[in-house]
């Protein structure tokens, strides 16, 4: 994606009543226009504006930290977020979570004939502002155009750069026997304010999404000094699949509390009608960490004093197992398997 704002480019967009038409994908001046007019007109910057087939970035100090990730996300727009919103947090938090600074993003955006040019700007709009939020700028990015009834009216994939301080490192093999594992806030919001739009609920109170950048929690995290060895972000498949991908990485088990897992009244009451597990469905505005038995008071009070994680909450333990198992405590006493899900209990939500 460039911004090439020439001369001679002068008729506006119908940004009112406007479809895209297969022109737009076409590299001539309808391409142009829409990037002019719509993506650079609010995501422009200084690296976008170089208009090349690259972009020149400036050097950083420590090592690179790269992800990518698709957004097929439906409906498009859902309580509280929307598919441009959730495109920048969904890879800032990758960025984030591996201790890294976000700075930059890329983007590509397949784009359905006949797709609403109103609803393409309220998701750029979307994209700027969480981007501005996060701090992070989009340096490049393409757009291509299919035919009516073979898209969905956007899909965006989002590429994550950022750099990653000396003395830094997180990784999923890290756990050990004796570490605690805390949890920043409710868990369910994303997946469930997606389902409850899909099934038309309603509830006294509505669920909204979690969708958000979280590296101003992370870095606050940090910036505590705790022995932090793990964090992630559980988007699909949830709190279970995100903890037995550490179980397993780490070859050790990981032991939960139910009564301590935060999961929103609503979102319980809608599991339940559903027939669904809270710890199955998918966040994303939140992290969990696995940090050192002695420094989980410290990592605790971080989280807290920050806007993003004033719900936090311990959930559980690292012991030693061969088998990677990850039990959980039931509120009854009883002790079950929290295992990984054997197909897609919920299909297209991120």
């Amino acid at each position: 994606m460039t911004s090439p704002v020439k001369k001679g480019y002068t008729r506006p967009l119908d940004l009112k009543h406007g479809r895209v038409d297969m022109s737009h994908g076409g590299g001539g001046r309808a391409m142009v226009q829409l990037m002019t007019d719509l993506f650079a007109k609010h995501l422009g910057n200084e690296y976008l504006a170089q208009g090349n087939d690259g972009t020149w970035l400036p050097a950083c100090n420590g090592r690179l930290v790269v992800s990518t990730d698709s957004h097929v996300v439906s409906p498009l727009f859902f309580p509280g977020g929307d598919i441009g919103g959730l495109s920048v947090h969904g890879t800032v938090n990758d960025v984030a979570v591996m201790g890294a600074t976000p700075l930059y993003l890329t983007a590509g955006f397949i784009l359905e004939e006949g797709f609403p040019l109103a609803d393409l700007a309220r998701i750029v709009e979307s994209m700027a502002q969480a981007a501005a939020e996060a701090g992070v700028k989009l340096v490049a990015g393409d757009t291509k155009v299919v035919e009516q009834g073979k898209g969905d009216g956007v899909f965006i994939t989002t590429t994550g750069i950022g750099f990653l301080a000396d003395g830094i490192h997180l990784s999923g093999d890290l756990a050990q026997p004796g570490d605690v594992l805390l949890v920043s806030g409710t868990v369910g919001d994303h997946g469930m304010a997606i389902m409850s739009k899909r099934e038309n609920l309603s509830f006294d109170a509505p669920i909204l999404s979690d969708s958000a950048s979280l590296n101003g929690l992370t870095a606050a995290m940090l910036a505590s000094g705790a022995a932090i060895r793990v964090m992630r972000d559980p988007t699909r498949g949830g709190l279970a699949a995100t903890i037995n991908e550490i179980a397993h990485q780490s070859g050790v088990g990981i032991h939960l509390e139910e009564a301590a897992i935060p999961v929103q009244p609503a979102v319980e009451a809608a599991c339940e009608l559903l027939g669904l597990d809270p710890l199955n469905i998918a966040n994303e505005g939140k992290l969990i960490a696995i940090c050192a038995a002695e420094d989980a008071d410290r990592l605790l009070a971080a989280m807290r004093a920050h806007p993003q994680g004033q719900q936090a909450v311990i959930i559980g333990k690292v012991v030693e197992d061969a088998n990677a198992f990850v039990q959980m405590k039931t509120r009854f006493g009883g002790r079950r398997m929290v295992d990984w899900l054997s197909g897609e209990q919920l299909p297209r939500i991120c």
